[in-house]
Order: C-alpha cells, then structure tokens, then sequence
C-alpha cells in the first residue's frame, strides 16, 4: 500500500514506532489487518536508539575496559585504553543495526511505514504530517514517553544534556554528575566511573529509594569503590556552565551534567481532545484489561499508559493490542512484570520480596556459588518469596547475570510454580542460575552449599 493524496482506509494504525508500536504492527500484519505504523524520528525508539540498547552496549564496553585494568589477580598483566570515537561508532552502528532490522521485519511482514506525526480528527481518523488522512477501524497510541526537564538546568545538549544525550557521546568527560536517583542515574555512575570519569550523583533522598535495602547497599558499596561520590538527601540547585551548586551550599565542578530524574508520557500533538480520551493529571493514558481506552477501538501501550515503564512489557501489550484489535479474545493479565538494573552488580527482580503476613521471605548468598568464586564476582545474593504453599510470589537477583537468571523466577510466577518445582529442577553447573534453585532449597530446609544453622 502506497500513501496517495485521497484518504486512507485501513484496519490498525499504530502511532508510534518504538518497541511496542512494531510489536503492535507485525503482530497485526501476521493477522491479516492492513498495518500502517506512524514514527516521526527512528523506528526502534527510544529503546534501540536511545536508551536500553545504546546503555547496554556502552556498560558493555566500560565493563570490558575496567576488566582489563583490573584483570592482574587473574594472572594478566595488561593496561587498558579507549578510543572515545570508535567506541561511539560501535554504539550507533548498534543501533543502525537493529533500526534497519525493524524496518526490515515491518515491511516484510506488509506493515507501511510513514515517518511523521498523526493526529487525531476523530475516533476513526488521523491527520499525518504528510498531509494524508488515514480512516481506520482501530489504532494504538504507542508514543511512549520523553525525559522530565528540569527548570533551571536547560538542556543545551553540551554542557546539560538528558539521559539520551549522554548515551551519544564520542569523548569520555573528565566530570560528570549526575542528577537523579533511579535506575537510569546508577546506570550512568557505573558506564562514567569505569570509562575513567569523575561522576557525582545527586539524590534528593538516596539511590534507588524504591528498592530493596538490601540490593541498594551493596549497589552503593560497589559505586563508592568505583569512586563515584554519592550526595544524598540535597537538591540541585543552579548551574553557570562550570559548577553545580547544591541546596547544602556545596558546589561540585561538572564538564557534564546528565538530567535523569525520570520519564513522562508523551502525548503532544496526538489531538486527544477530538477523541474522549482525557489523560490523568500524570499524562497518562487509562485503559482496561484489553488496552482499550475509552473510545473501544483505540488501544494504548507502553509507557503512555503508566508504571512500569518498561520496553519488555510495551512489547507484550502491543501484541496482545494487535491481537484484540484483530477479533481474537486476549487480555493483558500477565502477573508480573520483571525488572532488570544493568548496575554492577545486576539487580534483577520479579514480584515482591517484601515480607508480609502470609509471607516468608528466603535468602542465599553469592559466595556460595562456585561460578561466582571463579570470577571473583561474590558480592550479592537471591531473595525467593513464597506463601504458606509454598508458591513462588517474588524474587530478586543481585550478582552477575542477573539480566537472565530473572526471567526464570519471572516464568515460574506466571505459571505458578512451588519450592519444589524449581528447587528439583536440574540446573546447570556452574552457572548463577544455580541462585535461584539453591534459594529454593533452602527455603524447603534442605541447603546444600550454605550453612543456615542446625534444625531446632
């Protein structure tokens, strides 16, 4: 299908090429809905071009870096350097990669792709910056969300710039802070710290104040030895193009400052107010059990519709929007949604570990796992929550591979697994995976490699 000038019909409209969005619109093409997908920058998002994938790449690299620096306890004698630029064209070649991937997968699958903005002229139509109107029976916002600004730290893209601008560098700043606390901040202490940066984080509280205590103090344990100096419980207050100073009265000299204090929807220039769609006082969108808002044949995903703001569960409710737009009876009644923090060392968390009434709570050590002794990685441990039937209801991964080592507890929860299904699973050895079956069996009072203390 190619755009003419007269108006469109089609079956889905997908408004938003991120992660969801092309979730969304091969998942519609693969049902036989004729799929036009509207993106206004890169398709992909802000997950393959600007956040998740480029973060990880570039934490990837420092990690290659520090190792190098720090490798003589295993018998290598060896000095590390890195060339900034290079290291900036594997990040966007990265990128590339996957954005062409995309395209690739959406236009083999019969999705159209229109690079621009789409408003809303109704609840069955849409205005594109193109100038073609598009009639549709059914249409997904999947716009996602953009970086919260600060008012007196003007992103200027040099000397301020936002979380996605500081994944896009090709020099390795002398200082760095970094203001905001949540896992995007930890992330950037850790990639800075290892390329050679002086990185500040400033917390209005402390780092990660949503999580687990117990996960937190030995992620700032590992930022303190990476010397990354944490300010805890200040504002920041101005900025004159050299220094940041403090609501303490403490000044901190920054060649970079990163604003990353959080995320909102984005939903500028979408037309809302020509549907009966009314975001919340967040921004965000309200939808039901089938993504549906209140105008029943549009559907919205991701980020746009609140927490967790998460690629891996935008991903999940654009296929399962695409399948109900489709006529097939699905909902979205995953249980949990799991969470990874690519900090050093991983956290990894799926549920609740918090213990409650109903609820014992079981933890074991990663000193205790032969993998971990190898690489000298010991810092960490598995908490395993499980009910009075010994039902798996939450775990949480601190140590290397944690990233996916996670996504068992994450199936077991779905499929309502006890003790005893993981805890007699085979795993393999040695591996950290081995954390989530050991947790198991000692919460079953049978440990192996771990000495809780003699039976009473």
């Amino acid at each position: 299908m190619v755009m003419g000038e007269l108006p469109e019909n089609i079956d889905l409209a997908v408004i938003g090429g991120g992660v969801g969005g092309y979730f969304a619109a091969i998942r519609g093409a693969e049902l036989g809905l004729s799929v036009v997908l509207v993106e206004k920058e890169k398709v992909g998002g802000h997950c393959l071009n600007y956040a998740c994938i480029p973060s990880k790449t570039l934490i990837h690299i420092a990690d290659i870096l520090y190792e190098i620096k720090n490798s003589s306890k295993f018998g290598i004698n060896a000095s590390g350097t890195i060339d900034p630029k290079a290291m900036y064209r594997w990040r966007m070649d990265v990128s590339k990669k996957l954005e062409d991937g995309v395209s690739f997968l959406c236009r083999s699958n019969g999705v159209e792709i229109i690079k621009g903005t789409a408003t809303f002229l109704s609840t069955n139509s849409v205005q594109l910056s193109t100038g073609v109107n598009l009639n549709f029976k059914n249409a997904i916002i999947a716009t996602g969300s953009e970086p919260i600004v600060l008012s007196d730290f003007e992103i200027d893209g040099k000397t301020v710039v936002d979380y996605k601008q500081a994944l896009m560098l090709d020099y390795i700043p002398k200082s760095v802070v970094v203001i905001g606390a949540g896992y995007v901040s930890v992330e950037l202490g850790n990639l800075y710290s290892k390329l050679g940066s002086e990185v500040h984080i400033i917390a209005r509280s402390d780092v990660l104040s949503k999580f687990d205590r117990d996960a937190v103090n030995v992620i700032k344990k590992r930022l303190v030895k990476l010397g990354v100096t944490i300010h805890t419980g200040v504002n920041p207050v101005s900025h004159d193009g050299e220094n940041v100073k403090l609501s303490d009265g403490s000044e901190i000299h920054a060649d970079l400052v990163v604003v990353a204090v959080g995320l909102s929807p984005y939903t500028d220039g979408l037309g809302l107010e020509n549907t009966d769609i009314k975001p919340d006082e967040r921004g965000f969108i309200k939808v039901d059990s089938k993504l549906r808002t209140v105008n029943s044949n549009i559907y919205a995903i991701g980020d746009v519709v609140g927490e967790p703001l998460l690629a891996h569960k935008a991903m999940r409710q654009g296929v399962i929007a695409a399948e109900i737009a489709s006529g097939l009876d699905e909902s979205y009644d995953n249980v949990v949604v799991p969470a990874v923090i690519f900090s050093d060392p991983e956290i990894g968390i799926v549920g609740s570990v918090e213990e409650v009434p109903g609820i014992k709570v079981k933890k074991f050590p990663v000193t205790a796992i032969g993998r971990g002794i190898a690489f000298d990685e010991t810092e960490g441990f598995v908490k395993m929550a499980y009910d009075s039937d010994n039902v798996i209801k939450g775990v949480e991964v601190v140590s290397p591979d944690a990233n996916a080592v996670i996504a068992e507890a994450a199936l077991a929860i779905e499929m309502g697994a006890t003790l005893e299904d993981v805890a007699d699973t085979i795993h393999p050895h040695p591996t950290f995976s081995e954390l989530i079956q050991e947790v198991a069996a000692a919460a079953l009072g049978r440990p192996i490699h771990f000495f809780y203390g003699k039976a009473t």
